[in-house]
Order: structure tokens, then C-alpha cells, then sequence
């Protein structure tokens, strides 16, 4: 089950106790300890400018949150892509200063993750071509191993070798119908090169004139023709260059996940920067001056988050003014009117994506 961190930020005066740690004890009174745990979140008291400014803060840090999301969900991605959904591995490299996530230049972070990781996936579609063209079927495969350049007509002006893919199947109807589907055909020139369990290769020899025609009836009869050019030390530079992109493979996957895990540490470091100074300006224009708020984290899960924040509810909702109220079986409830004014009173956004809660409250979760 995915761990979530619920950031809270409320003014001193709704505690019985003016002592921090007493208001935080009260809190953790409030939220069971079934459904989450209650840990401090010290909040320097940065300079404030004008309401104005604030006002503007809050929207610009609210755009700024979203991009860090939106780059963290990215480097977990690449980290799974690249470990192939290892969860324990991936672990290992969803660190922040060498420790785990839940223990603690944005748009360089990203550009940088990206750009690394593209390279590793091009390599790695490239390594793949090259393994398929080693084990795939004679359809597919490479046929530098596999045909003896003394079976190839070379250097004739008149009469050149054709490599003709077919089905193990129509074998017998091949070797029937060869000679015959267009002119010039060598006859009894069909010699089987080789074959696996789904095609046999088939070497035969035409008069060039007439190579457009054999090879547009073969296709006809999906029989698949095959391009190949003897090349003298062929074989050897194919082995090389899967070896070469094979050591390249390796050597870029190494960097892709020291890149991935640099990347995650400190992508995730932004964020909770940018968290911190969203639930700091959001604090004073909810609750004024001074600045006299506690401010917890709450590490609960998916599950239980939303009981977490029915009993902060329960409890706080009467900052909320007018904008929450109860109905008569004691429920909390909504009036949307008076809550788009006490939004536009605070200097808040409305619409899709922008709950108001009577408090300052913020969920995030990491992929």
C-alpha cells in the first residue's frame, strides 16, 4: 500500500496549550494513531511582502508544485522502464541524500533525467534489433552466418542468386512451381540453405532481366525474398558491432540510474522545498499575523488518508467560517456559496482541482 504525507498547518490559538509540543500531542490525540503518524514540520519564518505579493506567491507556487510532480512521476517512470519493474531494485534508487524517501534546479533535473534516458533507450532498441537479427527466424534473422558465399552467382553480367524465404509448409509447392512463375529461371537451381522450425531458405538463380518478375511472384505466392550482399569479413563485423553495442548498452544503463537516482533525490528535495513555502504562504493568508502556526506531517497511506482527514474536519472545520457547517446527525457539510466566498476572501483559486478545506492542507504521494 503506497505511503501518502498529508502537510497541516494550523494557527496556535485553536490549542488549549501555547506550548508546541502540547498543540502537537493534541493532534496526534485527533488523528489516530491507526490511521497515521504525527511528526513535526518545522517551518522557518520567511519574509513576508505584501498581500498582493502573497496572492501571487500562492498561484505561482501552486503552477511550481505541479511541475515537480509532474518531474518525479517522470524519473520513476524511467527507473522503472530501465529495471523493468523491479520494486526492489527500484527502491534502491528512490533515495533522498542516501536515504529512503519516507526518511526525508527543477527543470535541469529534468532535461538532464530525460535526455539520459532517451540515449539508454535508443541504445537498448538498437541492441534489440541487432539480438533479433541473431535468434529471430530466417525470415528476420541475419543470414551473414548462414549462407556459404559458393552458393551465390557473383560477378556475372547475366545470372544472379536470389534468397527466397518459404513457409516449411509450401516447401513442396515451392520446389514444384520455382521454375515456372516467371521467365528465365535456372532450372533445378533451388538449393536449401537452411532451415528452422517455421521457414525453410532457399537459394535460386535467375537471369537478371527477369529478377523483378521472379521476386514480385514470390511475393505473390508469400514466398519472402531476402536482401543480401556478400560482404568478405562480414560475420566478424556483425559480432563486433553487437559487441560494441552490447558494452554500450551497459555502460549507458550504469549512467541512466545514477542519473535516475541523482535525479530522484533531487527532484523530490524541490518539491518538499516548494511544499514548505506553499503551506507557509498559504498559512498567513488564512490566518494572518504573527506567525504563530503548528505545522505537523502526517505519513498515512492511500487507504487510510481520507480518515485522516475527516477527524481534521471533525475538529477544525469551524475555521472554515461559514463555508462548513453540520447537519443534523452532527456531519460535516458544505455550503458552496458561503465557500466561494471565504475562497475569494483568502485570496484562493476555484474550480477543478482546487478543494478548500477549512484548514491549510496538503496531500502528496510519491510514485
Amino acid at each position: 500500500m503506497s505511503t501518502k504525507y498529508a502537510f497541516l498547518s494550523l494557527p496556535q490559538g485553536v490549542f488549549d496549550s501555547s506550548d508546541r509540543d502540547d498543540s502537537i500531542s493534541s493532534l496526534r490525540g485527533t488523528i489516530s494513531s491507526d490511521n497515521g503518524s504525527v511528526l513535526p514540520f518545522n517551518i522557518p519564518d520567511f519574509k513576508i511582502g505584501t498581500l498582493d505579493a502573497l496572492v501571487q506567491q500562492a498561484d505561482e507556487l501552486t503552477k511550481l508544485e505541479a511541475s515537480c510532480q509532474a518531474v518525479v512521476s517522470k524519473v520513476a517512470d524511467s527507473l522503472k522502464n530501465v529495471l523493468e519493474g523491479d520494486e526492489d531494485r527500484i527502491a534502491q534508487y528512490k533515495m533522498v541524500n542516501d536515504k529512503p524517501t519516507d526518511q526525508y534546479e527543477l527543470a535541469n533535473v529534468d532535461t538532464d533525467v530525460k535526455t539520459k534516458f532517451n540515449q539508454y533507450n535508443s541504445v537498448k532498441t538498437n541492441l534489440a534489433a541487432l539480438q533479433r537479427r541473431q535468434t529471430g527466424n530466417l525470415s528476420t534473422k541475419s543470414l551473414t552466418p548462414i549462407v556459404d558465399p559458393k552458393l551465390l552467382v557473383q560477378d556475372s553480367e547475366y545470372i544472379e542468386t536470389h534468397l527466397i524465404v518459404v513457409p516449411g509448409n509450401a516447401k513442396k509447392d515451392f520446389i514444384k512451381e520455382y521454375e515456372t512463375i516467371s521467365p528465365m529461371v535456372v532450372p533445378r537451381s533451388a538449393v536449401e540453405v537452411a532451415k528452422d522450425d517455421e521457414f525453410v531458405l532457399f537459394a535460386v538463380a535467375t537471369f537478371k532481366k527477369h529478377s523483378a518478375e521472379f521476386l514480385a511472384k514470390c511475393r505473390e505466392q508469400k514466398w519472402t525474398p531476402r536482401q543480401y550482399k556478400y560482404v568478405e569479413g562480414g560475420r566478424q563485423e556483425e559480432q563486433r558491432e553487437l559487441d560494441r553495442v552490447t558494452n554500450e548498452e551497459r555502460k549507458v544503463c550504469g549512467e541512466a540510474l545514477r542519473m535516475g537516482r541523482t535525479g530522484w533525490s533531487e527532484s523530490v528535495m524541490i518539491w518538499i522545498h516548494v511544499m514548505t513555502l506553499r503551506v507557509f504562504v498559504e498559512a498567513v493568508l488564512r490566518y494572518g499575523l504573527p506567525l504563530d502556526y503548528v505545522s505537523v506531517l502526517v505519513k498515512t497511506t492511500s487507504k487510510l488518508a481520507p480518515k485522516v482527514k475527516a477527524a481534521l474536519d471533525s475538529s477544525y472545520s469551524f475555521l472554515g467560517g461559514n463555508a462548513f457547517g453540520r447537519d443534523k446527525r452532527g456531519k460535516i457539510t458544505k455550503d458552496d456559496a458561503a465557500l466561494s466566498s471565504e475562497m475569494a476572501a483568502a485570496g484562493l483559486q476555484t474550480g477543478e482541482g482546487h478543494e478548500y478545506t477549512a484548514y491549510v492542507y496538503y496531500e502528496i504521494e510519491f510514485p
